[in-house]
């Protein structure tokens, strides 16, 4: 996997078309924009419009499309709602490939399994290729090493250049952690894996297998969608820059050559 040099191409479909962005003042959040709904139902339709022209977008470009989910609770009606709003039904799924941002060392089966969860929206209604649905075998030894291999592998059919992720959707806990990069935890300091284990004190258990910077950094559009007042105060310190990565890893998340756009509902607003 090489690092990018340019962003996919176009910037809508079928009427879509992604969100302006804005001149940043100085305390805003990192990245190229932020795009703020009222609430959540909003929010949802404004991310769904952005994913599906990306979507698009790469499709014409290069055939498919690869697209990394967060689990937990805040994504979740975001999938449901791409099952269920007409204006997301053209979504190209059949040229989709799922992938998951990171797991905890449980069974599939677990009810805190994020692939379990996201699948039972997307797998079952969406038409997407069950070869094109790639869960992370957490609980095998090699589970890091055996996902790298199957990234590695089947972004290896594009061009050189463009064998990265297409669109990573992430999420924001209220310590500041992103995908499974808790503060202080050894995975924040890898940069050369693109999946890794991470465990240790600072990590919430079980153990998880995550995604790291250089594989999400290198994605062509990241975006962080963080709703509820809960998250309001690490926002404002995100905004302020005033830590580093280690204390505040979604400061660690800068796109090389890709975007990077916060979702954000009024009550997460700093």
């Amino acid at each position: 996997m090489t690092h990018p040099s340019g962003e996919a191409p176009g910037d809508s479909h079928a009427g879509f078309r992604l969100e302006p962005e804005a001149p940043a003042p100085p305390t805003a959040l990192p990245g190229n924009a932020s795009v703020v709904r009222p609430d959540a139902e909003d929010l949802h339709f404004a991310l769904g419009a952005d994913l599906m022209t990306h979507a698009f977008n790469c499709v014409r470009a290069f055939g498919d499309f690869h697209l990394a989910l967060s689990g937990g609770s805040t994504p979740l009606p975001f999938y449901r709602r791409l099952m269920v709003d007409p204006a997301f039904r053209a979504f190209p799924w059949a040229r989709t490939h799922l992938w998951i941002v990171d797991e905890r060392r449980v069974p599939m089966d677990d009810d805190r399994c994020n692939y379990t969860h996201i699948a039972g929206y997307l797998l079952d209604h969406s038409g997407l290729p069950e070869s094109h649905a790639h869960p992370i075998r957490a609980t095998e030894p090699d589970a890091d090493r055996a996902y790298e291999r199957e990234l590695r592998d089947t972004l290896a059919w594009r061009e050189k250049g463009h064998d990265r992720l297409d669109f990573v959707l992430l999420g924001m806990g209220a310590d500041g952690h992103t995908a499974s990069l808790f503060p202080r935890s050894p995975a924040l300091r890898e940069r050369e894996r693109l999946v890794t284990v991470n465990s240790g004190p600072s990590v919430t258990p079980p153990d998880r297998v995550t995604m790291t910077y250089p594989l999400i950094n290198a994605a062509r559009f990241v975006a962080v969608l963080v709703t509820g007042e809960s998250k309001k105060s690490t926002l404002t310190r995100v905004s302020a820059r005033a830590s580093s990565p280690e204390e505040l890893p979604i400061l660690g998340v800068a796109p090389v050559g890709g975007v990077l756009r916060w979702y954000l509902d009024a009550g997460a607003c700093p």
